[in-house]
C-alpha cells in the first residue's frame, strides 16, 4: 500500500506541467537593429563596439582612480548590492518550495476526558506523544515552478538595477570629475583676460596722466577688469561644489574630497573617433532594458502562478511517532503509529477570487510589456540625442576656436592702433570685451562637450559587466 501510494506520487510529480501561457522574450522593432541615425552623420563616430570600461579611452589614471573608488565605496551601490543579495534570498525561498517540509514536536499532559466522550464515564489519566510529520506539494499544474521562475525573473531584475546603478555611478564620476577640471580651465581662461585687461587698465592708466586719454577711457577699463574679477569667486565656487559632489560619490564626505582632481587644467576628451556600436547592441547593453524584460517574464510567470490557483492543491504527508500514556511507554512497539496518503485541496468558494487575482497579474503583465516597449524606444532616443548633442558641440567648439583666433587678433590690431594714438579707447574696450566672451564661450563649451560624451558613453550602456563578482555570488 505505501509502495503504491509513493509510485502515484512520483507519477504525478514527472506528469506537472505548467498551466498558463509560455513566456517568449519579446523582439523590439527591426528600426532598433539599424545603425544609429546620427552615427552616420558625423565622422566622430565609428560602427564598433564601445569598451567596457569607456573613462579609460580618456587615458587618465586620476580619472581611472576615482572611478575605481566609487564603484568601491558609493553608498548607491551598496544599497543596490544589499537589494540584490534578498532578491536572491527570496529566489531560495522560492526554490525551498520544491522539497518537503517537516515537522517535530512533542507533547505532554494529564487530562480528564468526560464520560460522553468515552461511552464508560470519565477517565483521566496522563498521554504522552512524540512525532515527525513529512508534507510534500505534488506540483502537477506548475504552481511552484512558476512562483520560482518569477522569483528568478525578479532577481535577474534586481541585477540589472545593480548594474544600471553602477554605470550611472561610474558616469556621475566622471562628470564630477570633468566638471573640476572645465573650472580649473574656465579660471585659467578668466585669470588670463584678466591679466589682459589689467595691462589695459594700466595703459589707459598711463595715457590718461599723460593727457593722451580721457577718464572715461581708464573707467571704461576698470569696470570691464572688475567685471572679469567678479567672475572668479562663482566659478571657485562652482568648482569646489563639483569637488565636494565627488567626494560623496567616492563614499567621503566634503571635508575628505581628492585633492588630486584640483591637478587637471582641462576636461577629458578623447582624439579619436568614438566608437558607438548599433542598435541591436545597444538593447544587449544596456541594463534597463535587460531590467525591464525581466520585470516582464516575472509578470508573465506569475500569470501562470495565478492561473495555478484555480486548479486543485495536491499534496502527499507522512507522519511517525508514539503514543503513550506514560513516558517509559513511548519507545514500546505497541505505541508506533505511522501515516501516510495524499491530501487533495479546492477552494471553489474562492474560486472568484482566484480569477480576480489571474486578472490582476494579466493587467500587471500587460503593464510589464508596454514598460518594456517605452523603455527600449527611450533607450534609442537617448542615444540618438546624445549623438546629436556631441557631434552639434564638437562643431560649435571648432566654429568658436576660429572664431577666437579672429578675436585675439582683432584686439591685438585695436591696442596697436589705440597706443600709435590712431584708433578710440572704445575699438579696444569692444575688441577685448568680445575676445574675452569668446574665451569663456569656449572654456564652456569645453566643459558642455564632456557633459555630452558622459551622457553618450550613459546612454550607450557600458561600463557594468566588470561587476561580475558581484552578479555571481
Amino acid at each position: 500500500m505505501t509502495r503504491s501510494i509513493l509510485l502515484a506520487a512520483s507519477a504525478l510529480t514527472l506528469s506537472a506541467c505548467a498551466v498558463g501561457p509560455a513566456y517568449h522574450s519579446p523582439e523590439p522593432a527591426a528600426p532598433s537593429q539599424a545603425p544609429f541615425l546620427e552615427a552616420g552623420k558625423s565622422p566622430a563616430f565609428t560602427g564598433d563596439q564601445p569598451p567596457g570600461e569607456w573613462w579609460s579611452l580618456f587615458g587618465d589614471p586620476t580619472l581611472d582612480a576615482l572611478v575605481q573608488q566609487a564603484l568601491a565605496a558609493n553608498t548607491d551601490l551598496r544599497v543596490a548590492a544589499a537589494n540584490l543579495a534578498q532578491a536572491r534570498a527570496v529566489l531560495k525561498e522560492s526554490q525551498a518550495g520544491r522539497l518537503p517540509t517537516t515537522s517535530a514536536g512533542a507533547s505532554g499532559a494529564y487530562a480528564r476526558q468526560s464520560g460522553a466522550t468515552t461511552g464508560i464515564g470519565p477517565v483521566e489519566g496522563e498521554s504522552y506523544d512524540v512525532g515527525l510529520d513529512v508534507g510534500y506539494q505534488v506540483d502537477l499544474f506548475g504552481r511552484v515552478e512558476s512562483a520560482i521562475r518569477a522569483s528568478r525573473a525578479d532577481a535577474d531584475a534586481v541585477q540589472a538595477a545593480f548594474d544600471l546603478t553602477r554605470i550611472t555611478v561610474a558616469a556621475e564620476t566622471t562628470r564630477a570629475y570633468a566638471d573640476v577640471c572645465s573650472y580649473n580651465r574656465q579660471l585659467a581662461v578668466a585669470q588670463e583676460t584678466l591679466r589682459i585687461q589689467e595691462q589695459t587698465f594700466d595703459l589707459t592708466r598711463r595715457l590718461f596722466e599723460g593727457g593722451r586719454a580721457t577718464r572715461l577711457d581708464t573707467g571704461q577699463a576698470g569696470a570691464l577688469l572688475e567685471q572679469t574679477r567678479a567672475t572668479l569667486p562663482t566659478l571657485t565656487a562652482q568648482r569646489s561644489a563639483a569637488l565636494y559632489r565627488l567626494a560623496v560619490l567616492t563614499g567621503k564626505p566634503p571635508a575628505e574630497a581628492p585633492e588630486v582632481a584640483l591637478q587637471c587644467q582641462a576636461p577629458p576628451q578623447l582624439d579619436r573617433p568614438i566608437p558607438v556600436g548599433d542598435g541591436a547592441t545597444l538593447l544587449a547593453r544596456r541594463p534597463d532594458i535587460r531590467r525591464a524584460e525581466r520585470e516582464l517574464a516575472a509578470a508573465a510567470a506569475r500569470v501562470n502562478v495565478a492561473t495555478a490557483d484555480l486548479y486543485p492543491s495536491i499534496s502527499i504527508g507522512g507522519s511517525i511517532g508514539s503514543t503513550a500514556t506514560s513516558l517509559s511507554g513511548i519507545g514500546d512497539s505497541d505505541n508506533f503509529r505511522f501515516s501516510i496518503g495524499p491530501l487533495i485541496s479546492w477552494s471553489f468558494p474562492n474560486i472568484a477570487v482566484a480569477r480576480a487575482r489571474l486578472r490582476q497579474a494579466e493587467a500587471g503583465a500587460d503593464a510589464a510589456l508596454a514598460t518594456f516597449d517605452g523603455t527600449w524606444l527611450s533607450a534609442l532616443q537617448e542615444t540618438e540625442s546624445a549623438l546629436a548633442n556631441y557631434a552639434g558641440e564638437l562643431d560649435r567648439l571648432a566654429a568658436l576656436s576660429r572664431a577666437a583666433d579672429e578675436a585675439g587678433e582683432a584686439a591685438r590690431i585695436a591696442r596697436l592702433r589705440y597706443r600709435a594714438g590712431r584708433e578710440n579707447f572704445q575699438v579696444v574696450l569692444d575688441a577685448e570685451r568680445s575676445l574675452a566672451e569668446v574665451q569663456a564661450a569656449i572654456a564652456q563649451s569645453e566643459q558642455q562637450r564632456s557633459t555630452y560624451l558622459v551622457a553618450l558613453f550613459l546612454a550607450l550602456g557600458g561600463g557594468w559587466q566588470d561587476g561580475a563578482a558581484v552578479r555571481s555570488e
